[in-house]
């Protein structure tokens, strides 16, 4: 049955790309195909990938966005920042967060109920993307700048009506931008 396997998979290949192998098992065939690797094709991302982050960034920056590490709870500076304005990603500088979604967690890092860009629960258009994360020891989700993959924080599910989120977001990772009078 294994070899009848092995001579169909070779008759469906013959139009594929010479990358693609079956490799004969006691169980049948499997078939191993790897990420298509063209030299144009680029990431979903949109900096470019040959920016040096530890040039870009100060230190304490590069250690919480690019990986992934935290800032101390308590000692950001836009822990107990009040000013109108839109919260941008220090990376990339995309838009995140807005003062407007800004509350009072008690949490110790500055948290906002809902990423700039989202309409009721779609964040479609909004420049975050949520990841599962599993690095602490029980399940959690880690908030990623879209544009960049720079880590922001973590989001959880006892925030304020009407969205039930609670992002708690590193200081260090953002920028703020006071709004034009």
């Amino acid at each position: 049955m294994s070899r009848f396997l092995l001579r169909f998979s070779c008759i469906l290949n013959k139009g594929a790309t010479s990358t693609t192998k079956s490799v004969l098992t006691r169980r049948g065939a499997v078939f191993v195909r790897p990420i298509h690797t063209h030299p144009g094709l680029l990431s979903l991302t949109r900096y470019d990938e040959t920016t040096d982050w530890q040039k870009k960034l100060t230190p304490e920056q590069y250690v919480v966005t690019r990986e992934k590490g935290t800032e101390v709870p308590f000692s950001g500076i836009y822990l107990n920042h009040n000013e109108d304005g839109m919260y941008h990603c220090v990376c990339c500088d995309s838009p995140l967060f807005s003062s407007e979604s800004k509350y009072e967690s008690g949490t110790g890092w500055p948290s906002f109920s809902q990423a700039h860009g989202t309409w009721e629960r779609d964040e479609s258009h909004a420049s975050i993307v949520r990841r599962p994360d599993n690095s602490l020891g029980n399940t959690g989700t880690e908030v990623l700048c879209k544009h960049c993959d720079g880590h922001l924080g973590h989001v959880f599910d006892d925030g304020p009506d009407p969205t039930g989120d609670r992002f708690c977001i590193n200081s260090v990772a953002l920028n703020f931008k006071p709004r034009a009078k």
